[in-house]
């Protein structure tokens, strides 16, 4: 099998991670790097014996496919030029910064027949792998993703930067629509919302409780799974969880093994394959759209509150 030529479009906080890991990728011949910052590019290419590319143009003329881990503001347009100059794309999340731009790269690399991942990254942790193996019924859920105040992102909602992941996330192992939501937030060193909580109640009865802060004094990315034989919890930092269960008249704790790896190089791995053999991706545009039209909605419900 012809190895795969994968491009970086931004090499910023994350994007400097997908030339380190596809510098590395067996699949791969990575041919290099493009960011409005041309220093940072060169810093980046120089590190990885790859090319850093003067020009966007450049880099498509170069690639089949690209790591879209720009602005949230420039991934639609960046993304429309890759698909119509016929490259798939693993876009970073959110996809795009509103759900009708989504749509229209959803339906674009449909009619191209390209692929378009979303990098959902979380999908990929080890951790939600041995969830996914213990489920059943999930009745309630619970997930708190909380950081200290970051660098960059602090012009969108921490809804739309943070809480999305647990968004996806719980939509995919709940597998029902959602039926109603109660949401709160509130801007404390940004214009937007730093810190939001939302309960959301499915249509199959579960109910999901979540909150997000970036202005939290400590990192923190946890979830709490509870169904009818067991409450699982588990730890995306540190890859590691624990079952309850009753036997015997008692609750017995038994720690879930997990496979600990990283998730970007999983994620990048698996984009790969799937260019390589045309597979449908683990997180589509389509799942991606769905989660940034909850997120939407969500921030609107928040932003609604405070016009009242």
């Amino acid at each position: 099998m012809s190895k795969i030529k994968v491009g970086v479009i931004g090499v910023g906080s994350m994007g400097q991670h997908h030339a380190r890991i596809y510098a590395g990728l067996a699949q791969v011949e990575f041919a290099g790097v493009y960011d409005a910052d041309g220093e940072r590019a060169r810093k980046v290419a120089a590190k990885h014996g790859c090319r850093a590319f003067a020009t966007l143009e450049e880099l498509l003329a170069a690639v089949d496919a690209a790591s879209v881990s720009a602005a949230t503001t420039a991934h639609f347009e960046l993304g429309k030029k890759l698909l119509e100059a016929g490259k798939h794309i693993l876009m970073e999340k959110p996809i795009t910064s509103t759900t009708d731009e989504a749509v229209q790269l959803v339906e674009l690399a449909r009619a191209r027949d390209l692929i378009l991942q979303v990098g959902h990254i979380e999908r990929f942790n080890p951790v939600l792998t041995a969830l996914e193996e213990r489920l059943t019924r999930p009745r309630f859920i619970e997930a708190h993703r909380l950081s200290p105040y970051p660098e960059r992102s602090t012009d969108v909602s921490v809804v739309l930067d943070v809480m999305i992941h647990d968004l996806e996330i719980i939509m995919h192992i709940v597998r029902s629509p959602v039926v109603s939501l109660d949401a709160v937030g509130v801007p404390v060193l940004s214009a937007a919302e730093d810190i939001a909580n939302v309960r959301l109640r499915f249509a199959n009865g579960c109910v999901a409780n979540l909150t997000t802060s970036r202005i939290s004094p400590e990192k923190l990315r946890k979830i709490r799974v509870f169904q009818d034989d067991a409450y699982l919890s588990l730890d995306y930092m540190k890859q590691e969880g624990e079952i309850y269960r009753r036997a015997n008249g008692k609750i017995v704790r038994d720690k879930i093994p997990v496979s600990k790896d990283e998730p970007l190089q999983r994620q990048l791995a698996s984009f790969t394959n799937c260019v390589a053999t045309h597979g449908a991706p683990i997180v589509s545009g389509d799942h991606a759209t769905a989660a940034l039209r909850l997120a939407a909605e969500i921030i609107a419900q928040i932003r609604a509150q405070k016009l009242v």
